[in-house]
């Protein structure tokens, strides 16, 4: 690397971090402001703990979301600086030319996106999963608890031929009513296996049914047992009855793929939102090299206006980015569609984007 590489790299990263550290505490402002009330109404909570437990989490989170938009307008802010101080023309001047002079913002996009790409398959989800903790415990309402501790008429495929049905369930109790089990051999029933209380104990992940009939059914003739009480064991937990799309935020990369596989083995129709998250992962990191470009061909030439113009053209560009991206997580959760290539898709736009401006900026 030439001085000129270094100079403009070290000058990049420091406009980034610059950046970065004021978007940070907007979104802490903003979020105290939201939840004040609710860190008053617990007296027992203690300001080193709601530091330690939810807003260390909450930077960790917004610090890995902000990046691309903090990538973005440091890279604006930065070249339209050079552009406008003419160190740009004193760099065409010497035959440098566009490609070249991406060099190090490459170089600097290459950084970060490595650093995003960790944070997001494993750092972020340990964190929020704390967060969402501490949420859960002093911020959220009624009825967004209600909604993860309850499941109603919910179904699973635990192997090929086994498969349980479940009228209602309390996570928070580990008991639930109306219990059924069904073994295929085909098509054909082979047993059948219903309660009309279930309790899951954690002790020793064990079933216990209460008023419990099985049903075993033969060629000739059926058999039936029953009784008040009986412990046995399935291949499922609680945790596996609560399919929210919010708790694969929480899942590292290689838990969540797990889980995904798992999910698809027991029959779950719909699982893309939690394909959505997965690939969103790695989609958000790559788009850094896509922003960049963008970016730098924006402020590489001096425009009447300056500085505030192209932040202004940056920043509308960024939203309208964020807006597909959005769009695009929501359809991409649409069962029967094919997520990963809506995750992908306003990359996939805005690159077609990035080579125009590549090209116009070249000439």
């Amino acid at each position: 690397m030439k001085i000129i590489d270094w100079y403009i790299l070290k000058r990049f990263l420091v406009t980034f971090l610059f950046t970065l550290l004021i978007l940070i505490p907007i979104a802490i402002a903003i979020d105290i402001s939201e939840k004040i009330d609710n860190f008053l109404e617990h007296p027992d909570l203690g300001l080193y703990q709601i530091i330690d437990e939810y807003y260390k989490n909450f930077i960790i989170y917004y610090a890995n979301t902000f990046m691309p938009l903090a990538l973005f307008i440091a890279v604006i802010l930065f070249t339209s600086k050079l552009s406008n101080n003419t160190e740009i023309i004193a760099i065409t001047n010497a035959k440098v030319s566009f490609t070249r002079f991406l060099y190090p913002y490459f170089i600097g996009a290459t950084l970060i996106t490595i650093i995003s790409l960790g944070m997001n398959h494993f750092v972020v989800p340990n964190s929020s999963k704390e967060r969402k903790k501490f949420e859960r415990e002093f911020i959220k309402n009624r009825s967004q608890l209600n909604e993860l501790k309850y499941v109603k008429e919910f179904s699973l495929q635990l192997t090929d031929s086994t498969y349980i049905f479940i009228k209602s369930f309390n996570t928070s109790s580990n008991s639930g009513y109306d219990f059924t089990s069904e073994v295929y051999n085909g098509i054909q029933l082979k047993s059948k296996l219903v309660a009309g209380r279930i309790n899951y104990n954690d002790t020793d992940s064990t079933f216990t049914l209460f008023n419990w009939k099985k049903r075993k059914i033969f060629r000739d003739r059926d058999s039936i047992f029953s009784g008040n009480k009986i412990d046995t064991v399935f291949t499922f937990t609680p945790k596996d009855l609560i399919y929210k799309s919010a708790l694969s935020q929480e899942m590292p990369s290689g838990e969540l793929q797990e889980f995904i596989s798992i999910s698809k083995n027991r029959g779950v129709k719909n699982l893309n939102a939690y394909l959505v998250e997965l690939y969103k992962r790695t989609s958000l990191p790559i788009a850094s090299y896509i922003l960049t470009i963008i970016a730098v061909a924006l402020a590489f030439r001096k425009r009447r206006g300056g500085t505030g113009v192209n932040l202004a053209m940056g920043i509308g560009i960024m939203f309208v980015y964020i807006f597909l991206m959005k769009i695009a997580e929501v359809l991409g959760g649409v069962a029967s569609v094919n997520s990963l290539l809506y995750v992908w898709l306003p990359n996939i736009f805005f690159g077609c984007l990035a080579i125009y401006l590549y090209l116009n900026a070249r000439k």
